[in-house]
C-alpha cells in the first residue's frame, strides 16, 4: 500500500499560524497524484490549465501541473498529513 512518503519529494515552509506549505511531488509520481487530487478535492477555477484553484473539506489550495502544491493556513505537521492522506491515499 502506497504512502505519502511515496508521492511527496519535499517539503517548504513552516508549519504554524496561517502559514502556507508548499508540497512538490515527486516527478514520477506527479501525474499519480496530481489526478488523484482532481478526483477528490473541488476544483474552483484554472488559470491557463497549469494554475488549479481546489476546495476540499475546509482547506483551499492551489496545484501547479509542475507537480507541486500549495496548501494554506496549516496549523502543524499533523493537519499536512491528515489532509495529504487524505487526498492521495
Amino acid at each position: 500500500m502506497p504512502t505519502i512518503e511515496d508521492y511527496v519529494a519535499r517539503i517548504e515552509g513552516a508549519c504554524g499560524a496561517e502559514k502556507d506549505v508548499i508540497v512538490t511531488f515527486k516527478y514520477q509520481m506527479k501525474d499519480e497524484a496530481l489526478a488523484s487530487i482532481f478526483k477528490r478535492a473541488e476544483l474552483k477555477r484554472s488559470i491557463a490549465g497549469i494554475i488549479h484553484e481546489m476546495q476540499f473539506k475546509n482547506y483551499t489550495f492551489r496545484v501547479y501541473s509542475s507537480g507541486k502544491a500549495i496548501f494554506r493556513s496549516i496549523r502543524d505537521k499533523q493537519e499536512l498529513n491528515d489532509l495529504l492522506a487524505s487526498l492521495l491515499l
